[in-house]
């Protein structure tokens, strides 16, 4: 069922249903063969960037749609209601253009945002190591300002390993964090390039979800980038990677409740369908009340990731609410779709019904752009200033 949306202007309607019939055209019809296979949507991302869903909330004039986050969530999570693992995917292309375009150059943000916002460039973010998930101050891959007298003085060679990388070795450039000094500090931002000679890929994750779209680790080996490639000043990475997760962890708010929203809908069919005792399941209390939780639990984690979004389009601090919505919507994410399987019975634990994918892909929303651990701990430390 279409989500009764309450949005703030023609122009947004109008941009939600076009991200519908693509959503329904694109992602629907593909997202069970790709994720079975394991198998990547060659062309996918292109034809997003065509019809302007991947520039959405950065500014006209590099390209972007200029829309407000409360709106581009709202896109966010009609994506994921059709493919969980192309909307997270697509918003961590929109994490990975946000530090050029809100810390890089004029000359910077003219030469890269346009592609990147258009499609022809995909990006990747490059911030965890296997030893420095949630620490992200622990990170040791190292940029290294060649000297004067070097063939490629001013220049940074790259040696390192990184994690967890969404679209690794699929994308054509990465928001890559790397060290150029000590302590939290010494961390810098680069836009770094996805074919650079010394960057090498590990194997895809298996993971438990989110199969058509990569996850690895990347090996800089030496690599050399164009200095130009710093963003922001040497020692500002830190602030920037913690800016960039505001807005990343509200698109995974957005993500989690249109997988939310997928599951509550898949339910709600099989109960007016299948019968028991001689009723429709849905008319037995037991169960009614079940799908009223889970609908109140979709509506809750909407309601709160759009709260934080307001205050981020209204330019005031929305750290803390962005954490709550990230916890509150995952959360709910992976109650809704465990109890979607419970409605379905039997047939919900097969991959007849698309129930049991929902609730393996859940359980990453609780994990990624910080744990939900984490957030809890973000949100303690603001009660403690």
């Amino acid at each position: 069922m279409a989500v009764d949306r309450l949005l703030p202007t023609d122009e947004a309607r109008a941009l939600v249903e076009l991200t519908r019939e693509v959503a329904d055209k694109e992602l629907a019809t593909r997202v069970d063969d790709h994720e079975r296979s394991e198998t990547y949507p060659e062309g996918l991302f292109t034809t997003l960037g065509e019809t302007g869903l991947l520039g959405l909330p950065y500014p006209e004039e590099f390209g972007g749609g200029a829309q407000p986050y409360e709106v581009y969530l709202q896109v966010l999570e009609e994506l994921a209601a059709r493919w969980a693992a192309v909307a997270v995917a697509v918003s961590v292309h929109g994490l990975s253009c946000f530090p050029v375009a809100t810390f890089g150059t004029a000359e910077q943000q003219a030469t890269w945002l346009p592609r990147m916002l258009a499609g022809e460039l995909i990006g990747g973010y490059s911030l965890s190591e296997p030893q420095a998930g949630s620490d992200a101050a622990a990170l040791r891959c190292r940029a290294e300002r060649l000297p004067e007298g070097d063939d490629r003085a001013g220049d940074y060679r790259i040696t390192g390993e990184k994690a967890w990388i969404t679209h690794g070795g699929r994308a054509d450039f990465y928001a890559l964090f790397a060290r150029t000094g000590e302590g939290s500090r010494g961390i810098s931002c680069f836009l770094a390039p996805g074919s650079a000679d010394g960057l090498t890929f590990g194997r895809p994750e298996e993971k438990m979800g989110l199969h058509g779209v990569p996850t690895t680790g990347a090996v800089w080996d030496g690599a050399v980038i164009d200095g130009d490639r710093l963003i922001g000043t040497e020692g500002q990475g830190l602030p920037i990677a913690f800016a960039a997760l505001d807005s990343g962890r509200l698109g995974i708010a957005a993500c989690a409740t249109g997988l939310a929203q997928a599951a509550l809908d898949a339910a709600v069919d099989y109960a007016n369908e299948r019968e028991t005792f001689g009723k429709k399941i849905v008319d037995h209390q037991g169960l009614g009340f079940l799908l009223a939780d889970m609908a109140a639990a979709v509506d809750s984690a909407r309601a709160t990731y759009l709260d934080a979004a307001r205050r981020r389009d209204a330019g005031v601090p929305y750290s803390r609410q962005a954490s709550v919505a990230k916890l509150v919507a995952t959360d709910a994410a992976m109650k809704v779709t465990t109890d979607a399987v419970q409605v379905f019975g039997g047939y919900g634990y097969t991959r007849d019904f698309p129930v049991e994918r929902y609730m393996r892909e859940a359980k990453i929303m609780q994990i990624f752009e910080g744990t939900n651990q984490i957030q809890r701990l973000v949100i303690s430390r603001h009660f403690a200033r």
